[in-house]
């Protein structure tokens, strides 16, 4: 790792390679989820953006939404009480890793919702039979099969219900009906998923952790994964990871950064919850408010503003409000970030910045 300016400034740049937002590449969206392990995506078009940004120049939104309809990469609640797009192939072994700490995270607001472990199951098994054979169907569809089933619920309690059988792995996302999000059963939209002993699962989420978020502290990892500081700590010793100490704090890396040319890009419009600040929970690195909404943007490994977009139904605007004065080469990196946008939408973009 480069130390020769600033430890911090030299970790923030070994972020951005590793994270795959300074490497051009020919991924896939299964390939850039399956590098980084899992990608926060509760906003679903943010979290597209997310995956377009690092995968090959030239990416378009429409190639995660068919990736996402056939089923390649899936979206379901798991690491933390959220949704995560996940591989196809990583699903069970994620969820068996996984599951019980979000279980326990959520068991409050069951109890407040009157949600017993017996009304779950009862619906999960309604959930099943409702999506045998390729039934793909949306959430309020799933809600009439339970009433249809003697098994009514309000629309949070349903929201509650579907988690608990995605924490399961009985259901995960199908394929979207038009802009509306569908269920399916994980048996037959994952067949092939992989399932892992414990220690083989603990190795295999923090090599992918670290390899791609990395430098990272412990903590870092107990947060982005969900396990106990127990379990990342255990999980560190299992792979070996590489350590350097910097202002007091150990960070840890494992295996090589990514191999390829090397972007030009100096600056990035990230969306909210980007893997880039979400995943840290130690932010001397890179700092950065707890909330990244809106959009950050990252000049440089830095947070020097934010973007977001303007309604208007005739154009797709952004506007850019700095923190700072930039200079005149960060504004036309601020530009040329905006294109990259601009060919991922497909669409003519305007925009100002301030």
């Amino acid at each position: 790792m480069k130390m020769d300016i600033s430890p911090h400034a030299a970790i923030a740049e070994e972020r951005l390679r590793r994270q795959l937002l300074t490497h051009r590449g020919r991924r896939a969206p299964k390939q850039v989820i399956s590098w980084l392990g899992a990608v926060q995506a509760q906003e679903y078009e943010h979290a597209k953006w997310a995956l377009g940004l690092r995968m090959r120049d030239g990416a378009g939104a429409d190639d995660i939404e068919r990736a996402f309809n056939a089923g390649s990469i899936l979206r379901t609640h798991v690491l933390r009480p959220t949704w995560h797009f996940v591989t196809a192939d990583d699903i069970r072994w994620l969820l068996d890793l996984t599951a019980a700490g979000v279980h326990r995270r959520m068991a409050p607001y069951d109890r407040q919702l009157g949600l017993d472990i017996s009304t779950k199951k009862r619906a999960s098994r309604v959930f099943e039979r409702a999506l045998r054979n390729q039934r793909f169907l949306t959430r309020a569809e799933l809600g009439d099969a339970l009433r249809r089933a003697g098994v009514p619920m309000t629309s949070i309690a349903l929201a509650h219900t579907a988690l608990y059988a995605e924490l399961e792995g009985i259901i995960c996302s199908g394929p979207r009906r038009g802009k509306q999000f569908t269920y399916a059963l994980v048996s037959e939209r994952a067949p092939q998923a992989v399932t892992l002993p414990r220690d083989e699962a603990l190795a295999a989420l923090a090599t992918r952790f670290f390899r791609s978020h990395g430098p990272a502290t412990a903590r870092d990892f107990a947060w982005w994964s969900g396990l106990s500081a127990g379990d990342a700590k255990r999980s560190i010793q299992i792979i070996n990871a590489r350590h350097v100490e910097v202002a007091g704090r150990t960070y840890w890396t494992t295996g090589p950064p990514p191999r390829g040319a090397m972007r030009e890009a100096t600056a990035h419009l990230l969306p909210i919850y980007d893997e880039y600040l979400v995943s840290y929970r130690d932010r001397e690195a890179v700092p950065h408010a707890a909330s990244t909404s809106p959009g950050p943007v990252v000049v440089s490994g830095q947070v020097a503003g934010a973007w977001r977009r303007v309604s208007d139904q005739r154009a797709l605007r952004i506007h850019v409000s700095t923190r700072r004065k930039l200079t005149s080469s960060e504004r036309a990196a601020i530009t040329q970030a905006v294109g990259r946008y601009e060919a991922f939408m497909g669409v003519p973009v305007d925009f100002s910045i301030s």
